[in-house]
């Protein structure tokens, strides 16, 4: 039996953080569904932008797109939906086999509407409508802008991958945004089975305290982190509010583990999937961390419901000088800039293969 099985068996499902058309059109999706037990997937604009600028394989859909009078954006979407429809048609039997709790795909909507909240739920509702599966989420950043608009586009019945989330506080803003919107559904008479998820991000705390703190305490913030987020979670699913939702038929919003890629050339390749074992979570993985993983990993212990010792572990970074608090909040505003450069470089891919496929 292989690792990434015995973690399914636990309860977690893998999810890949990759998608290109040679994954789907060499059949390596379909290989990582049938050998590593991965259940779905995530994308963003980096992933595409290295997988449309870094091959040819997009150029004939490209300037197919072309021809018929499509340009920056809008050619950008249609060409992410055709790799993502094909993932989530891949998907779709793990889907309906777990009653739409697992078998999903994600697609990011533009990060220039972050400040803008009717703009990224329109956009978020166009998305879902052009994709036309409904095992794809629509990825909306959980920025304090970015909240309203998780809860007025999950309201609207479109599925949500609530993305650059740091902090427990940060994951609560979202979670609570998430139940208002099926709270909202329930009293409206509409359906309450809206899937989500809240996607953690781990290694880049890691990242950014690397020079701050000694030897002791590396690559393990973002481990407590996740422990202590990952109790909230359990204590907001264990609470006499959920309970009432989910009596009338609501879904849990799933917890997420993103970022966990090893940084750290000196740790292994493998840390943070070994520690994230939760029963009930997603961990998403490039392709790097999954195969290390099923190679060499195994599986220390689970991450316990209480959060074991995560916030013992967080005063000795307090006493070390880090504030975990004002360092959660860069990192959030960090990511959000971090996604506009990719998405400007992939517009920028976008216009270049268009201006060599219109000649």
């Amino acid at each position: 039996m292989t690792m990434t099985r015995n973690l399914h068996d636990l309860g977690q499902s893998l999810w890949l953080d990759n998608i290109t058309r040679e994954l789907l059109d060499n059949g390596t999706l379909q290989r990582y569904m049938n050998e590593l037990s991965i259940t779905g997937l995530t994308s963003n604009p980096t992933i595409f932008d290295e997988a449309i600028g870094g091959s040819s394989l997009y150029d004939h859909s490209i300037q197919q797109k072309v021809r018929s009078g499509l340009s920056g954006e809008t050619l950008f979407v249609e060409l992410a939906l055709e790799d993502l429809r094909r993932a989530a048609d891949l998907f779709r039997p793990v889907f309906d086999r777990t009653g739409g709790i697992d078998g999903w795909v994600s697609m990011e909507i533009s990060p220039l509407l972050a400040d803008d909240t009717q703009a990224t739920v329109e956009a978020a509702r166009n998305i879902h409508r052009l994709a036309d599966r409904p095992n794809l989420y629509v990825k909306i950043p959980g920025t304090p802008a970015g909240v309203p608009a998780i809860e007025e586009a999950v309201f609207a019945g479109v599925p949500i991958n609530v993305t650059l989330l740091f902090s427990r506080e940060q994951y609560l803003a979202a979670a609570l945004a998430y139940m208002r919107a099926i709270e909202r559904r329930i009293a409206a008479g509409l359906d309450p089975r809206v899937g989500s998820v809240a996607s953690l991000f781990v290694s880049r705390w890691d990242r950014a305290i690397a020079n701050r703190v000694g030897q002791d305490l590396r690559n393990r913030l973002g481990i407590a982190i996740a422990m202590r987020t990952y109790r909230a979670h359990c204590e907001l699913l264990a609470g006499k509010r959920w309970r009432a939702i989910a009596a009338a038929g609501a879904v849990k919003q799933r917890l997420l583990w993103a970022s966990t890629g090893t940084k750290d050339p000196q740790a292994p390749p493998s840390l943070y999937v070994e520690a994230l074992a939760a029963p009930g979570t997603i961990d998403t993985m490039p392709e790097k961390t999954l195969l290390a993983f099923s190679a060499n990993g195994r599986i220390k212990s689970v991450m316990p419901a209480g959060g074991g010792d995560a916030e013992e572990v967080i005063e000795r970074f307090a006493g070390a000088g880090i504030d975990v608090d004002a360092l959660a909040a860069t990192l959030q505003i960090e990511g959000a800039a971090a996604f506009v450069k990719s998405w400007s470089e992939l517009m920028r891919s976008i216009a270049d293969k268009s201006a060599a496929a219109a000649s």
